[in-house]
């Protein structure tokens, strides 16, 4: 697959890929309002803060397809500032702050920012490893690690996807049947820091 067949592939399930990452935020909304929504028009029976979710994803993954530009932390920022803008304290900014995660104890040291950069690339260069494992790994980091204030689990995904549609290699998703599974694996990687079963299991397309 080439980059240029990734991106036709991605904008022709923008709609799907735009619903699956959603649910991260735990959205009501069906396939089909999501559609709607996506087409700009009324919708019903969705709550707003919904209706922002899905229309800031929906930029972010335009992002994602349409930008050719060599991969740097200042994507992921930019990918930040779309999904996260009316979320987050300072969006696209590395966070200088303590957060709190949902359902673990586990609390995310406050990130150096000189480092977050050495370590992105730490990860995708890292030896002995198939390009998806270095993704999953870096997907893993940046949800684990939190570089964001808010929208890390929604930014590390398109940054992944990012990745894999620059490499031509297609694309990450996970569908609901799978978001459950998925979430209880990575809130045991928050407690062990133990990524093995992640690169078990299948979330590509």
């Amino acid at each position: 697959m080439t980059k240029k067949q990734a991106q036709f592939m991605a904008k022709k399930n923008l709609v799907n890929l735009v619903f699956s990452t959603s649910k991260f935020e735990g959205t009501r909304a069906t396939l089909s309002q999501t559609r709607t929504i996506i087409e700009g028009l009324g919708v019903s029976g969705v709550t707003t803060d919904d209706i922002i979710t899905i229309v800031n994803l929906k930029r972010g993954w335009q992002f994602v397809i349409t930008n050719d530009a060599p991969y740097v932390l200042a994507i992921s920022n930019q990918i930040n500032v779309l999904v996260a803008k009316n979320d987050s304290l300072e969006p696209g900014h590395v966070r200088a702050g303590n957060v709190m995660l949902d359902n673990t104890e586990y609390v995310p040291p406050v990130p150096e920012i000189a480092r977050v950069a050495p370590a992105i690339r730490g990860i995708l260069e890292a030896e002995n490893k198939t390009f998806t494992e270095r993704l999953l790994d870096l997907l893993l980091t940046m949800m684990c690690q939190q570089f964001y204030w808010d929208g890390n689990k929604r930014t590390a995904f398109l940054t992944i996807n990012y990745l894999a549609i620059d490499a031509g290699v297609g694309l990450f998703n996970i569908n609901e049947s799978q978001l459950e599974a998925f979430n209880n694996l990575l809130a045991t990687f928050y407690e062990t820091g133990n990524g093995d079963d992640f690169n078990q299991r299948k979330f590509r397309d």
